[in-house]
């Protein structure tokens, strides 16, 4: 995989995290009722995704993005996919059926990120174009 797609890949992911950003900063109370979470969890959830989203901005922005920070925010994303389920586990009772389709949604969505950004921090910079 090119230099530029493993950009795109950790923009897109940026992107995305800011997006949850905006959502835990600006509409906490009602995405936390529409889902059937407390308000709390999605504001924490969006200022978890702001740091994950600077540290994506960095990497991209680097001529060749470090793998170690690629692998860095890999296993963050992992840890996000985690924590998502864990989320479910826990508030399984009150979320909404959205809620719980959202918040496994994403997991996977995030759980794809997280592989293919670890697939390419692992490959040798010879071969990346």
């Amino acid at each position: 995989m090119s230099i530029l797609n493993l950009k795109n890949i950790l923009v897109a992911d940026a992107i995305t995290c800011g997006g949850v950003f905006a959502i835990g900063l600006f509409a906490a109370a009602p995405v936390g009722a529409l889902l059937g979470l407390p308000e709390n969890v999605v504001a924490i959830g969006g200022w978890i995704c702001l740091a994950a989203a600077l540290l994506m901005i960095v990497a991209a922005r680097q001529a060749v993005p470090n793998p170690a920070l690629v692998k860095l925010i890999a296993l963050g994303n992992l840890g996000w996919v985690a924590a998502s389920f864990a989320v479910v586990a826990t508030f399984a009772a009150q979320m909404t059926g959205l809620g719980i389709a959202v918040v496994v949604a994403q997991a996977f969505g995030v759980l794809g990120f997280a592989i293919l950004e670890w697939k390419d921090a692992g490959a040798p910079r010879s071969l990346v174009v």
